[in-house]
């Protein structure tokens, strides 16, 4: 890991807090796309919904934070995402839902952070 971690200093790559980022919302995803294709096994769907949950209520509290420098109208676009996630999640986990609209949420800001890179 040690080594990975220097060649990529040594590479000239350069970890901003937006490539984090959407590295973090690529991990998750994928683990929701695969839990979703496999109806079989719920506790890998639940285990990516919980990971989903997290990340996005962290996200929240990131943007309610009266020191965060994005613009008003999307912090709160954002926090209204967690909020529909926190809901859809308990819909999916419920049998009601499907994990699909989460997926796509997700695939959005990914979208968003990309910055012109293709997202899948």
């Amino acid at each position: 890991m040690a080594k990975t971690a220097y060649a990529n200093a040594r590479n000239g790559a350069v970890r901003t807090p937006r490539t984090t980022e959407y590295e973090l919302f690529s991990r998750v995803t994928s683990q929701l796309k695969v839990a979703a294709e496999d109806k079989a096994n719920f506790p890998a769907l639940a285990a990516a919904l919980h990971a989903n949950r997290r990340l996005w209520t962290t996200l929240a509290a990131d943007v309610a934070e009266p020191g965060n420098q994005l613009p008003e109208q999307l912090r709160a676009q954002l926090f209204y995402l967690a909020q529909f996630t926190q809901h859809h999640t308990s819909q999916v986990l419920s049998g009601a839902e499907s994990p699909e609209p989460l997926i796509e949420v997700n695939t959005a800001v990914m979208r968003g952070l990309s910055a012109g890179r293709t997202v899948s």
